[in-house]
Order: C-alpha cells, then sequence, then structure tokens
C-alpha cells in the first residue's frame, strides 16, 4: 500500500511539473482559460480605442455611459443564453422589446392617468407599467414557446415570424407615434444624474459586493470538504477574491469619479440652498441604477443555472435531449418556461431603453436581436448547445457595446459599425467551434 501511495503521489509530482508554472497556476485556481482569453481581448480592446481615441475611452464619463449602455443588452443575453444552451434561437427579442416598450408607455402616459384618473407622478404608475410589461413578456413567451415546444415548429422559423409581427405590433400600438414624456419615477430606470445612487450608497453595495465575494469562497470551501472534493490551495482562494474585490472597489471608484453636469449641480443647490464654492461643487453620480438591474438579473440567473433543478435540466436538455427526455424531464415544458423567461427579460430591459429615452417609440429595439445574440456567443455559449455562462454572455454584451462605443468615438460610420460587429460574430463562433474540436 506504502508503493502504491508513493508511486501515486510521484506521479502527481511529475504531471504538476510538466504544466510548467501557468499551468499550475491555472490548475490551483481551477480559472476558465476562455474567460480569461474574453478579459484579455476585452482589455487589449479597451487600450486600442483608448490610444486611437485621443485619450477619450478610458474616462470615467465614457465607462460610465459604456456601463449603462451594456446593461439591456447584457439582461437580454442572460436568458439568450438559455434558449441556446437548449438548441433554440430567439430571433424576435429587439422587436418584442419595442412592442413591449411601447405597451408601458402607452400605459403610464394615457392609460393609468387618462383613463384610470390616477395622478400624474402617483409613485404606483411606474410599478403597474413594469408589472404590465413582464406580464405582456411571459404571454408572449410562452406563446411561442408553446408553438416550439409542443406544435414542434423550429424556433428559428417562429422567432423569425414574431420579429416582424411585434415589430408591426409596435407600430399599431400608436400608429407609429412617439409616447413621451414618461414618468418620472420610471425614468431612474433610465440611469443619469437622478437613476444613480450617489457615491455613498455606492460604497455601500461595493462594502456588501466583497463581503459576498469572502463569504462565497469560504461556503464553497466548506462545502467541498463536506463532500470530500479537491481544495483548491489557500494562496488561490485568497487570489480569487482580492481579485474578485480589487474589481468591484475599482469599478466604484469610477463611478464615483464621475460628476454630475456643472448645469444640473447649480440648479440642485439652487433648489436646496446649497451654496456653491469657488471652485465648483463636485456630486458623483455613483453606480447607476440600470447597473444595479443587470447585476441583480445576473446573479438571480447564475443562481437559477448553477443551483437550481431547472438550471440542471436546460444544461441536460442541450447535452442529449433525447436521454434528458428518456430520463423522465418534461423537455416540452422547460422550453416553455425558458421563453418565458426570456421574454421577461425582455420586458425589464425595455424599461431600462425607454426610461434612457424618456420615450416609448415603435424603433425601440431594432436590430438587439444581434447584439443580444452575438453577446451569447462571445461569451462561450455554444451554438451546438449545452454549454453557456451568464457571467461570459454580461462580459460578451460589455465587449459589444465597447465595440459600438468606441466607434462612434471614432466617428466611424454606421454602415461600417455593422461590418465590424457581424465580422466579430462570424470570428466567435469560429473560435468556439476550433475550442470545441481541441476539447
Amino acid at each position: 500500500m506504502a508503493d502504491t501511495t508513493t508511486s501515486s503521489a510521484s506521479a502527481e509530482v511529475a504531471r504538476a511539473s510538466e504544466l510548467g508554472p501557468v499551468g499550475r497556476f491555472l490548475k490551483a485556481t481551477e480559472l476558465d482559460t476562455r474567460m480569461l482569453g474574453m478579459v484579455a481581448a476585452l482589455i487589449l480592446i479597451w487600450m486600442l480605442l483608448h490610444g486611437l481615441s485621443g485619450g477619450l475611452f478610458l474616462t470615467p464619463r465614457n465607462l460610465w455611459n459604456l456601463s449603462v449602455q451594456t446593461s439591456s443588452v447584457a439582461i437580454m443575453a442572460t436568458g439568450m443564453v438559455l434558449v441556446i444552451v437548449m438548441r433554440h434561437i430567439d430571433l424576435s427579442v429587439g422587436s418584442l422589446e419595442g412592442v413591449i416598450g411601447m405597451v408601458m408607455g402607452v400605459m403610464q402616459v394615457h392609460i393609468l392617468i387618462r383613463v384610470f384618473g390616477i395622478q400624474t407622478g402617483d409613485p404606483w404608475i411606474w410599478v403597474i407599467a413594469l408589472a404590465c410589461g413582464v406580464a405582456a413578456g411571459l404571454i408572449v413567451g410562452a406563446f411561442q414557446g408553446f408553438i416550439i415546444a409542443y406544435m414542434e415548429v423550429p424556433s428559428f422559423i417562429v422567432t423569425l415570424g414574431g420579429l416582424l409581427v411585434w415589430r408591426g405590433a409596435a407600430w399599431w400600438v400608436t400608429s407609429g407615434q412617439t409616447v413621451a414624456p414618461l414618468d418620472a419615477t420610471f425614468q431612474l430606470m433610465g440611469g443619469g444624474p437622478r437613476g444613480s445612487i450617489g457615491a455613498t450608497w455606492s460604497w455601500v453595495v461595493a462594502a456588501v459586493a466583497c463581503l459576498a465575494v469572502v463569504l462565497m469562497l469560504i461556503n464553497g470551501r466548506a462545502q467541498r470538504k463536506r463532500f470530500k472534493f479537491p481544495l483548491r490551495p489557500v494562496w488561490a482562494e485568497t487570489f480569487i477574491g482580492a481579485v474578485n474585490c480589487a474589481v468591484i472597489l475599482g469599478a466604484v471608484w469610477i463611478a464615483n469619479s464621475y460628476p454630475w453636469p456643472v448645469g444640473i449641480v447649480r440648479r440642485y443647490a439652487e433648489q436646496n440652498g446649497i451654496e456653491v464654492p469657488e471652485g465648483g461643487l463636485f456630486i458623483a453620480h455613483g453606480i447607476a441604477i440600470p447597473v444595479l438591474m443587470a447585476v441583480a438579473v445576473g446573479v438571480v440567473m447564475t443562481f437559477v443555472t448553477n443551483r437550481t433543478r431547472f438550471g440542471r435540466y436546460v444544461f441536460a436538455i442541450g447535452g442529449n435531449p433525447e436521454a434528458a427526455n428518456l430520463a423522465g424531464i418534461n423537455t416540452r415544458w422547460v422550453t416553455v418556461k425558458v421563453f418565458m423567461i426570456m421574454g421577461a427579460l425582455v420586458a425589464v430591459s425595455a424599461a431600462i431603453s425607454s426610461a434612457r429615452l424618456n420615450a416609448s417609440t415603435n424603433a425601440l429595439g431594432t436590430l438587439d436581436e444581434l447584439l443580444v445574440i452575438a453577446a451569447a456567443v462571445i461569451g462561450g455559449t455554444s451554438l451546438a448547445g449545452g454549454s453557456g455562462t451568464i457571467i461570459g454572455a454580461m462580459l460578451g454584451a460589455l465587449l459589444m457595446q465597447s465595440l459600438q462605443s468606441g466607434m462612434v468615438l471614432l466617428g466611424i460610420d454606421s454602415p461600417l459599425q455593422s461590418i465590424v460587429v457581424g465580422t466579430v460574430l462570424v470570428i466567435a463562433v469560429w473560435l468556439d467551434t476550433v475550442y470545441r474540436k481541441r476539447v
């Protein structure tokens, strides 16, 4: 027995020495190499755009706006992960975003005030409007999911039809008229000086997030001990926690470095009787509300995919639908629920997008379906089904939005922007194919 133990230990040491320092580091920390590659690509793109834009890209103002612009696409990308993992596709999300945004706009501007007599500024207006939007998303998602799952019509065809139907419906709701202005409280979901939580609360959120990271690492280590799984070295756990906390604190520092515009500060000071010092009054934006919404959705969707029976069913169906069906999983009902979740997330994104514009238009969400699919695929979700991560899709959304924001700063024409986005999508799918062959 001693000889066997000694030989196995020697083999383990030999394998570790063959890996090299980088391989040993990756094995100890258990970091996803694909995720590291995407982060490296994102950093490289940021540095390149910063240089080409003359130092305008990596500024607090642009990064803060970038985070707000990414929020709506990132939220929908988390739902698209589940759809693609199950070997389906949803081409209707952009058009559905438009019609739901229009429904919420009409609800708060016309129906609640003119029909039901609710006073302008009532705190229930935004709640009812958002609830109606989410309900509409659930209904449409269930309808499309039913056709796909129970009537066995391919998702490509169903959602391609939805792309046309819901875009037409968005125009039909108001005959193409723009609905504005929206409820003042509803507008907070779009960000801006009022739609942010300020410096103090941003640091509070950062502290809570860092504490959550530490508790998750401690709990994960305890669970590994309980089930006798291999443990990561203490230094690896410490390194992961330190990096995550550094990213959180750095993001909050950037958000708190972006001040309110001078004109808004002056009006705010006059309304509140605040004397503006000679050097000006610095009021930080802090974390934007839509960013908090996107982070909350990301946390919930990560929990759903990794910690619930439903999430395991989704990946099981995507990996092998026939085996999942034989194992007793109700694959049809799971499919319907996935599209219902997608519809609800589209409604949340529609609220953010329309709140940013302070208007509901029938053009809202145009071509967003391409950005959402690209974000999921670039984030590592395989079009062959069975694999994908929520955090990867959200990073993919950030990468796609970074490209668009950078090209706008560089003054690149819209047609060329579309060429770049399409090229990046094709390259991402090609890299996914190469990776799957190697694995």
